[in-house]
């Protein structure tokens, strides 16, 4: 019997649109559940976001990122664009690198992701700064940490629906 793991050779099925659907609204309830003055609360929707982006590059638009940032915006109560804009900057960056962080193991990939939630988490604290609001602390920075150590497990989970089985029955046509 295999063992999961990010260097098998699996073939993957193609990712349900519902799916994605599904993980994006789960991650957007994630998002809203917990208080966000924890400050190692990671950023749901954008962890699935960029998943997203850099597995389905073709389903994944950045209108659905806008759309998914519009909502944020108004369940934090923050300023209007705020999250719509580091969300499609970030699924524009992680669409345009996917044929090249696919290539790499997971622990690469994670280490390929940190800079992208810090700097849209950097541009969140930016646009919340020009509004007139107080810098909330270095500690916001953790954050994006916890993210990007978020990505190998996400990864996994995100992929199981559409792994093939290992077993091959021959009398069957389709697996």
């Amino acid at each position: 019997m295999r063992t999961l793991s990010s260097d098998s050779q699996r073939i993957l099925r193609p990712a349900h649109p519902g799916f994605i659907a599904l993980s994006l609204f789960m991650a957007l309830i994630l998002n809203m559940i917990p208080p966000k003055q924890w400050l190692f609360m990671p950023d749901w929707v954008l962890l699935a976001l960029c998943f997203w982006s850099v597995r389905e590059t073709l389903t994944m638009r950045m209108g659905h990122a806008f759309i998914l940032g519009i909502l944020m915006d108004v369940a934090d109560g923050a300023v209007l664009g705020q999250h719509a804009l580091a969300y499609v900057l970030a699924s524009y960056v992680a669409s345009g690198i996917s044929s090249r962080i696919l290539w790499l193991p997971l622990l690469q990939q994670m280490w390929l992701m940190l800079p992208l939630f810090l700097v849209a988490t950097a541009l969140q604290i930016f646009i919340r700064l020009m509004a007139g609001e107080t810098f909330p602390g270095w500690a916001q920075f953790n954050a994006p940490l916890v993210t990007a150590l978020l990505w190998p497990p996400a990864n996994i989970l995100l992929l199981l629906p559409q792994f093939q089985p290992d077993e091959r029955d021959e009398n069957r046509p389709i697996n």
